[in-house]
């Protein structure tokens, strides 16, 4: 509990520092690509900090150019950190409206590109799958977590169906991946910290959305999903 309780210490003002940072670099930069630079030094300092070794594997599977939905598994709070760094190229968060109402943080996530989503009820929620959809298929990248929150216990969740209305509304193909080692390094609703444990990442084949061959609704729920639990370690 120590060691959580010492990196919080450090972690919370690094975030502060490099929310700043993006900030200000926005007003020169409008595109977000400082802000995601800034994004990728907070994740390094936040591994490193934390002693975690990142091991990914399956990036050839990742396509260099065109607008994909990354989708996996959701283990930790370290998830976002090692996404960050795992991902070989620029990407948005798709991430609840909420979290872009913190000071510093959200302003610096709405400078990065990040695409917030409004689930208060329904007609809000529609109105940002729409708009989403337009960004993704203007040329953004996104990633999004299906289960929609942390697991407990390592196994997989329900899947939610709002990212795949998405996937199809843009016709972008999902690049499933698994996150293996997050939960240890910091369990669920505790502030304990496993210092030197690994976390791997594993990016799956692609999986089309639109054209011919491929699923839809439900179907592709279940494709994605057995890509995601393919690479779970028992």
């Amino acid at each position: 509990m120590l060691n959580g309780l010492i990196y919080l210490l450090f972690f919370v003002p690094i975030t502060g520092f490099f929310s700043m940072l993006a900030m200000i670099g926005g007003l020169i930069d409008s595109k977000g690509g400082f802000a995601h630079r800034c994004a990728l030094g907070w994740s390094r300092v936040g591994l490193m900090m934390a002693g975690v070794r990142l091991r990914v594997s399956g990036t050839e599977l990742v396509p260099a150019g065109g607008p994909v939905i990354f989708m996996g598994n959701h283990q930790g709070n370290f998830d976002i950190l090692v996404l960050s760094r795992a991902i070989p190229r620029r990407f948005s968060w798709l991430a609840k409206e909420e979290l872009f109402r913190i000071p510093l943080f959200g302003a610096a996530m709405r400078r990065a590109g990040y695409i917030p989503v409004d689930r208060s009820d329904g007609r809000k929620a529609l109105r940002s799958l729409n708009a989403a959809a337009q960004r993704i298929m203007s040329g953004t990248s996104v990633v999004i977590f299906p289960e929609g929150t942390r697991t407990a216990d390592g196994s997989l969740l329900p899947f939610k169906k709002g990212g795949f209305i998405l996937a199809e509304r843009a016709g972008v193909p999902i690049v499933p991946f698994t996150i293996n080692g997050s939960m240890g390094v910091n369990p669920r609703n505790t502030v304990r910290l496993v210092r030197g444990a690994e976390i791997s990442v594993r990016f799956g084949a692609l999986i089309p959305t639109s054209g011919d061959g491929a699923l839809k609704g439900q179907p592709l729920m279940d494709q994605v999903r057995d890509a995601i639990q393919a690479g779970l370690e028992a």
